[in-house]
């Protein structure tokens, strides 16, 4: 049987740099044996079909495709639509009462506790906090993420160390959940 995925990509088309133009990464993907693939934004968001593979299987493969083909390092986390409607519905805030400017999710490539992140005074940030999920960081930053210390702070490599990690905001969020529905 074939479920249902996204497929998110760090840090292209970012500045100029990078450059995955979508429409080239539909073709490859649909190369790859992927059905039903679509695009969302210019970010880095894919939804496909697969039966075949698994997150981690089929992430591996994305990413050896995109190198090959576009002649540089992408990181690629796959989830599928179970674990996107989860993160959404186990969001500890009110993402209904905010901005999506204001909420962010992000994705890590394997579990994180919250031992990692334990040097950072929370309280120091206020307004703004984070709350750790299912392989999942949610931000709130009231005044978006690039006036974030806060973000700023998580982003450093000390507290990403051996993982993947990428952001999305709400919005994002919450339409890949809609792309995804089986």
């Amino acid at each position: 049987m074939a479920t249902t995925y996204a497929a998110l990509l760090r840090g292209i088309n970012v500045g100029g740099s990078r450059k995955v133009p979508m429409a080239d990464l539909r073709t490859l993907m649909t190369g790859l044996g992927y059905d039903g693939v679509r695009t969302y934004l210019q970010s880095g968001q894919a939804v496909f079909t697969s039966a075949h593979g698994d997150e981690e299987s089929l992430a591996a493969e994305l990413a050896s495709a995109i190198e090959k083909h576009f002649g540089f390092t992408v990181d690629v986390i796959v989830r599928d639509h179970a674990y996107l409607k989860a993160v959404a519905d186990n969001c500890p805030y009110p993402a209904q009462e905010l901005e999506a400017k204001q909420l962010h999710v992000t994705y890590f490539s394997a579990p994180v506790d919250a031992g990692r992140f334990a040097e950072i005074d929370q309280a120091a940030f206020l307004p703004e906090e984070f709350r750790l999920g299912d392989r999942v960081l949610y931000l709130y930053a009231p005044n978006g993420l690039g006036r974030s210390k806060l973000a700023e702070m998580l982003s450093r490599p000390r507290f990403n160390k051996g993982l993947m990690a990428t952001t999305r905001n709400w919005n994002t969020v919450i339409k890949l959940v809609e792309m995804t529905r089986e």
